[in-house]
């Protein structure tokens, strides 16, 4: 099998020759070229044509968040964000995901060998992941558009009929790529939505912006899971903390409750510790959902969801960025239904939907 192609891009000239070395570390991976500004690195793109390129968000000339606008736009290929995760940082890593930007890597605090020997396999290991993704070509006034239509589907939907929840409580498990797609489902949600955990593996920093971007696209409140946070109807509750895992005590009148353990199965938040949590608490009251994502977290979860009556529902493979944790749900028989997001929206909602009986 091929090497996968890869093009760095720093106005760094250290930065470039570290990123380098440490993605070469990785027999999978060969770095192609290493540019210093957009410029450089469009005539390199064209000559190279790499699989992947990683793209520093601060440049001189034209800046990286650009670039990515203006690849996405144009011809869209898998791109790498890396940047310093200052809150400045975070509204503009946030902005790049939006883009269609895979995923974005945090720059090591200090720019020396060894601590970019630390991050060689996450990084090499999410390169990797990028090169299999599923990247679309971003459209401004389609996007736009989108939007402007969610937000009146949800004045329709509020003004039309009033939600009656029945007691569910709905789990939402993401990680690469999963960021718009956890905006773009919620936008159905209405107002009095069932209690919703959203398990979105950001890097740290980014929880609280992603947040306020949720809470900004939907008409549910948005907050950010704390130890002790009650579930209550009308809430979406983002559980993000890279240092901790969450789950849920009992339901209902459940609480979330945030852990410090040990990473599962690598991952912290772990999305099998949530999902097994809520499988135990909530049994058939529990909703269980995979949206892009890579790795294998989540696929032992969603089988106790199903086991305890539960349902299960993954983001199809035609619609996802990174269709890996999905895959490995179904390939353990743990996914009842791999569905587009529109369509994912409707079935959950209409799960944890109080049926009126017929007369």
């Amino acid at each position: 099998m091929a090497a996968i192609k890869v093009l760095v891009v720093d106005d760094s000239i250290t930065m470039r020759a570290l990123f380098s070395n440490a993605l070469e570390q990785s027999s999978d991976l060969m770095v192609v070229g290493a540019a210093a500004n957009a410029d450089e690195a469009r005539e390199m793109i064209e000559e190279l044509k790499p699989d992947v390129v990683t793209l520093d968000i601060e440049m001189p000339g034209m800046n990286g968040i650009d670039f990515l606008h203006e690849i996405m736009t144009t011809k869209p290929m898998p791109i790498v964000m890396l940047s310093t995760l200052t809150q400045k940082g975070a509204e503009v890593t946030l902005k790049a995901l939006e883009l269609g930007a895979v995923d974005c890597f945090p720059k090591p605090t200090k720019a020396t060998p060894d601590e970019f020997a630390k991050i060689s396999g996450k990084l090499c290991k999410l390169v990797a992941t990028a090169a299999k993704s599923k990247v679309k070509k971003y459209d401004p006034e389609a996007a736009a558009t989108a939007a402007a239509k969610a937000a009146e589907d949800q004045s329709t939907l509020n003004a039309a009929k009033p939600y009656k929840w029945n007691g569910s409580v709905v789990a939402l498990c993401a990680s690469t790529g999963g960021g718009p797609a956890v905006i773009e489902l919620l936008s159905a949600w209405p107002v009095n939505c069932p209690p919703t955990i959203v398990l979105q593996q950001l890097e740290e920093g980014l929880a609280a912006p992603f947040a306020a971007r949720l809470n900004e696209a939907i008409a549910p409140e948005v907050k950010l899971a704390e130890d002790g946070t009650m579930l209550q109807p009308g809430h979406v509750y983002v559980l993000s903390a890279p240092d901790k895992h969450g789950l849920i005590d009992r339901w209902p009148g459940g609480a979330i409750r945030l852990v410090a353990r040990d990473p599962v199965n690598g991952m912290r938040p772990s999305a099998d510790l949530l999902l097994t949590t809520v499988a135990k608490a909530a049994r058939d009251k529990a909703v269980g959902v995979i949206l892009s994502g890579a790795g294998t977290d989540g696929a032992a979860g969603m089988g106790a969801v199903k086991q305890l009556g539960g349902l299960t529902l993954c983001q199809d493979k035609e619609s996802a960025m990174v269709f890996e944790a999905s895959a490995a749900a179904i390939a353990k028989g743990a996914v009842e239904a791999q569905l587009s997001i529109p369509d994912l929206a409707k079935v959950i909602l209409a799960r944890c939907e109080e049926r009126e009986l017929a007369a």
